[in-house]
């Protein structure tokens, strides 16, 4: 399981801030007169900052024809503005002793730079001009298109579970845009021109659709000054409004078969679910949460213990959700049959877990110990100044807010065994359920590629 995961005014004579640290947080929130948002928590444990750009752009902004883009934009982030030549942000970030990447998500893109607490300012100066200053050379779009192209091919063409899980979000959804890839449709990124970036790259790339969020060694109010003197001197720009877009109710049961040349058979199975934007109860997220760390969250949970160790029937069974989504997210279930079992076998067994739990609620003392795992990786997790970041990144950019990392672990303390019992019932239900199933092909007549798996590394 995986789960994934702050108002000011200009004044005279300075900008004049809001602490809106509470007790359970250290986080400072600001907000610049351009719209852009500044978050920072202290952490003093070591002389390091992790510095955080967030876009609430993402795979979900997309329509078809153009998806693929922003990742696409992403990498071009990377190819020069007029003050920075093509690669040399990673080049200066690295000679100051840091490190850099990027990453594009459903809901959003984000950059960001891991450094020694005094080299922030230098972050903060090339983030700040590729923020609006990108010159999106058409010889270096034509370059990079390339790279994504071979990048879909090493992570998903060639690999068949990848292809499976593609198949499966676009038989599982009708009309919420997480039925697309995030790297694109191989159709799209071959039509793809550089007037498409450009178009993107003006209607999302500013200040005020962006987050910062800073997380280390710091002082608030010095990162503050800073990034206004960085960041504050930008121009907003009329943020493009999305239509919304609901996924209308599934009516049936549906299943999709991929056949391609692969060496061992595997299946998905999913159910639609509310996340914490769309929900009707608030609790049921973390109802959900629990419930997926009931049946995967650690080897004593009933799916490895019972499907992979005691009976044997699968070599890996897991479950995964997000509640930190934009829209409406997949309850999803994935396994590998054990040497002479069956694809049907494996789901029958899986089939008969979710059925239990409808039908017998989790014991106190099972209740108790999958919490204790949930908060025991909750902290675990909050050791890492980039992922305290990504939290608050994260949340603040799905239109959430970052107070709700302070919340989690009260959310997941309260859930009850009857609440688990009931977000079963209600969502975990045939007419909702989606299957993808990969009957493995020859690989006899299979080109061999050469092709290895690769980083996001620019």
């Amino acid at each position: 399981m995986r789960k994934n995961l702050l108002v000011l005014l200009f004044g005279l004579p300075a900008l004049i801030s809001i602490n809106t640290a509470t007790a359970q947080s250290t986080v400072h929130e600001y907000k610049f007169e351009n719209g852009l948002k500044l978050l920072v928590k202290e952490d003093h444990r070591a002389p390091v900052v992790v510095s955080q750009v967030w876009y609430k752009v993402g795979a979900s902004s997309e329509y078809n024809g153009i998806t693929g883009v922003s990742h696409v934009l992403e990498h071009m982030m990377f190819k020069g503005t007029d003050k920075f030549k093509p690669g040399e942000f990673s080049k200066v970030i690295k000679e100051n002793g840091g490190r850099d990447n990027a990453f594009t998500g459903r809901d959003y893109t984000a950059y960001f730079q891991l450094l020694e607490k005094s080299r922030l300012n230098v972050s903060f100066e090339m983030e700040a001009d590729r923020m609006r200053n990108l010159t999106l050379p058409e010889e270096e779009f034509k370059k990079e298109v390339e790279v994504v192209k071979e990048e879909r091919r090493m992570r998903t063409d060639d690999k068949p579970r990848s292809l499976t899980y593609e198949q499966f979000n676009s038989t599982a959804y009708d009309n919420n845009p997480y039925k697309n890839p995030i790297i694109g449709w191989m159709n799209d990124l071959d039509n793809m021109n550089i007037g498409d970036l450009r178009d993107w790259y003006q209607k999302w790339y500013a200040p005020n659709n962006a987050t910062v969020v800073v997380v280390g060694d710091v002082d608030p109010e010095e990162v503050h000054v800073l990034a206004q003197k960085y960041f504050g001197p930008l121009k907003s720009e009329e943020i493009a409004s999305l239509k919304p877009r609901k996924e209308r109710p599934q009516l049936g049961p549906r299943r999709v078969t991929v056949r391609v040349p692969a060496q061992v058979p595997y299946i998905l199975m999913g159910y639609k679910v509310p996340v914490l934007r769309t929900v009707e109860h608030d609790w049921e997220p973390y109802a959900l949460e629990v419930l997926a760390s009931v049946l995967s969250g650690s080897r004593s949970s009933r799916l490895p213990k019972i499907l992979v160790r005691d009976k044997q029937i699968a070599v890996s069974a897991d479950v995964s959700y997000n509640m930190h989504a934009k829209y409406d997210e997949i309850f999803l279930f994935d396994a590998t049959p054990a040497q002479g079992q069956t694809i049907d076998a494996v789901q029958q067994a899986i089939m008969e877990q979710i059925e239990n739990i409808k039908k017998t609620k989790v014991s106190e003392a099972e209740l108790n110990r999958i919490k204790a795992q949930v908060i025991a990786g909750d902290v675990y997790e909050k050791d890492s100044v980039f992922y305290q970041a990504m939290v608050i990144g994260t949340l603040e950019t799905a239109g959430l807010k970052w107070q709700m990392a302070d919340e989690y672990l009260g959310k997941i303390k309260a859930v009850t065994a009857e609440q688990v019992q009931q977000v079963a019932q209600k969502y975990l239900v045939g007419n909702h359920q989606t299957v993808a199933v990969l009957e493995p092909q020859s690989m006899e007549n299979e080109k061999q590629s050469p092709h290895n798996p690769v980083s996001t590394r620019h």
